[in-house]
């Protein structure tokens, strides 16, 4: 079986899920009903349907050959989609990167306790930008004490709300800059050491805090008093081992797998039979692979869960690394390396955003925009969008003239049509009415 037909079975495995079962889902669980959730689950079912919208391309030299290629929906609940939202983020975060700074990847998490207080207010998702910005002050915070003086950090934080097996589980993957500058000084602050005993209670201090300011209630100040004496030692923190990786293929690499995962990937269904869903998943405790087979409501409830409101910001830039200020902040950092000697290496590699042939061709080792006649490279025939109808038409740009005639048409000549001229070349067969 090619790459490409495992892919498409398995997303029409995911999508025949939602077909069989959704609208029974919103019943049963009314607060999913809502445009939040139906958007998502809508743009998922008609990724790649022509009536969603297409794109027609035509071999110009043989014309035997025509190809329709269906719209994606581009989100990042559709499974076949999420390798490109993948893609599109690790390139978003490329162009981020301060040159001749090193970065440090951090896991901040939230205790089993306290996670059905993120679930509640989901809808807004003003509870997980507080949780962001938090995660930011937090790791300023250590900074700042470990070196004995004010630092600004830069940081780039993604939030998470899925554990491994789908579960609701709120944490921050965050990038960060190992060391800041003294606003006061202007001078570099290398980090070196870093404490995990003093992220752990820095980390318990700053969300603690962060909550009780949020909710305000007795109920929440009650349980994270008892929390307080639960974790004397912190909350559970995660410094990964080395730093990121300097070349720009291994840092997009680290930066899709830890930082822009999908609730679910395709391969990890297993099988579903109409009522219950197969799938597996990496513990994270055991580092072994358990599979788990619940009820197919239960599967849909663990992943539109995860469905964050519209217009969500779900990767943020802080510090060195907020994005009005970058450049200030870059030439700023350049002059602090210098000042304690830091040879500044070429910037980071920007990488660059894969089309839809290109994915194409990576997944299935073939080029769909070859004619499977003639071997030429097909081009650009029509555009057609649901709502707005034919937004492209290249017969009709011929028969209103807007290519130029060739000049030995012009001329009269009578001769053949040059395999080359100015301007576009007319087709060399009967163009379709």
């Amino acid at each position: 079986m090619t790459p490409s037909v495992a892919l498409k079975q398995d997303k029409e495995v995911f999508r025949q899920i939602f077909i069989d079962h959704w609208d029974r889902f919103k019943t049963l669980h009314p607060s999913y009903d809502n445009e939040q959730y139906e958007g998502p689950v809508q743009k998922m079912l008609g990724c790649a349907k022509e009536s969603g919208g297409y794109c027609e391309y035509t071999c110009p030299h043989c014309g035997q050959d025509t190809r329709r290629i269906a719209f994606s929906c581009k989100g990042s609940f559709c499974l076949s989609c999420a390798k490109k939202y993948v893609d599109d983020f690790v390139s978003q975060v490329s162009e981020m990167l301060h040159p001749g700074v090193v970065y440090r990847h951090v896991t901040l998490t939230v205790p089993e306790q306290l996670r059905k207080y993120f679930y509640a207010p989901r809808h807004d998702g003003h509870l997980l930008s507080e949780f962001m910005k938090c995660g930011h002050e937090c790791l300023e915070d250590v900074v700042s004490t470990i070196r004995s003086q004010s630092v600004k950090i830069g940081s780039t934080v993604v939030v998470q709300t899925h554990g491994r097996s789908g579960s609701h589980n709120p944490h921050l993957h965050i990038i960060m800059t190992d060391g800041g500058i003294n606003p006061e000084t202007g001078k570099w602050v290398d980090l070196g050491y870093f404490p995990y005993e003093m992220i752990r209670k820095k980390w318990q201090y700053h969300l603690f805090r962060m909550l009780k300011t949020f909710f305000g209630t007795d109920e929440i100040k009650a349980l994270i008093d008892d929390l307080w004496k639960k974790y004397p030692n912190g909350l559970v923190t995660r410094v990964a081992k080395g730093k990121v990786p300097e070349s720009c293929r291994g840092l997009a690499k680290y930066l899709a797998k830890y930082l822009a995962s999908p609730p679910i990937a395709i391969r990890r269904i297993i099988c579903y039979d109409g009522k219950t869903v197969k799938y597996w998943y990496k513990d994270h405790q055991t580092k072994s692979v358990k599979t788990e087979t619940v009820d197919v409501l239960t599967f849909i409830g663990r992943m539109v869960q995860h469905i964050l409101p519209k217009g969500f910001q779900r990767v943020r830039y802080y510090g060195l690394q907020a994005t009005k200020t970058f450049k200030k902040w870059c030439e700023a950092i350049k002059k602090g390396l210098r000042r304690i000697g830091r040879v500044i290496k070429d910037a980071y590699q920007v990488v660059g955003r894969k089309n839809y042939k290109e994915r194409y061709k990576e997944m299935s080792g073939r080029d769909l925009m070859i004619c499977r006649f003639c071997g030429s490279e097909m081009e650009l025939w029509m555009i057609w969008h649901p709502r707005y109808g034919i937004i492209y038409d290249e017969l009709e740009n011929i028969k209103a003239g807007k290519y130029a005639p060739f000049p030995e048409r012009e001329r009269g000549g009578g001769g053949s049509v040059p395999s080359s001229a100015g301007g576009v070349q007319l087709l060399p067969f009967p163009v379709r009415v």
